[in-house]
């Protein structure tokens, strides 16, 4: 009985990791469409906001793939702490490449200006993202949990902030077409920073966890 409780455990131990597999293919493709749209966008309406939204995407893309890395070595235990390691490092070093953009980003917009036009596609792909990354952080950390595996969560924590920007880019594209605040944005966006750059330190220590949630 005992062997069979642990043949169904590492049955499900499979299924779930095979969950959080597709999981990260559906961040990888979403955030690549995401990225490439925000990029166009950004560029035509000159908006620094959206331009860093889709770098931000791109970071996802980057943590996504990582990830499917990770978690298709799951199934050999020699192997499975090593790569863990790895990538936990890869996700803290990809908070730390959006923190250092933004940052750069928004003191540019701030010093010069910037002063980007209204783009209502910018404005329906930041409610898209608002909807779909809240669905897709909740059941990452589901997964992370059942399989006891930082890196995925560390990966749904980035995904959280990619949540957080979504609204800061929607908040300072709605200030800026209704009523011409167009320092809204990266002064949000610079409040942002001390948070991203915290989780991207715990990530390269490998604390990322939430309250040791998954250990």
């Amino acid at each position: 009985m005992t062997a069979h409780t642990v043949q169904i455990g590492i049955g499900d131990r499979a299924k779930l990791v095979r969950r959080g597999r597709r999981l990260e293919y559906f961040t990888v493709a979403y955030n690549s469409l995401e990225g490439l749209i925000a990029l166009v966008a950004g560029l035509m309406a000159g908006s620094i906001a959206l331009v860093g939204f889709g770098f931000d995407s791109l970071i996802e893309v980057t943590s996504g793939a990582a990830l499917v890395w990770r978690l298709h070595s799951d199934a050999d235990e020699s192997r499975r702490e090593r790569v863990e390691a790895i990538t936990l490092r890869i996700v803290g070093a990809c908070f730390l490449l959006l923190a250092a953009y933004v940052s750069y980003d928004s003191i540019k917009s701030l010093i010069w200006r910037e002063e980007p036009r209204e783009s209502i596609p910018g404005i329906v792909l930041a409610i898209a993202s608002l909807i779909v990354m809240p669905l897709l952080v909740r059941t990452k950390r589901r997964v992370a949990r059942s399989i006891k595996r930082q890196a995925l969560m560390a990966d749904s924590k980035q995904t959280e902030l990619c949540t957080y920007l979504s609204a800061i880019l929607l908040g300072g594209l709605l200030l800026n077409a209704l009523v011409g605040w167009w320092w809204a944005d990266p002064v949000a966006a610079l409040v942002m920073v001390p948070i991203i750059v915290k989780e991207g330190i715990e990530g390269l220590r490998g604390e990322t966890c939430c309250d040791n949630e998954c250990r």
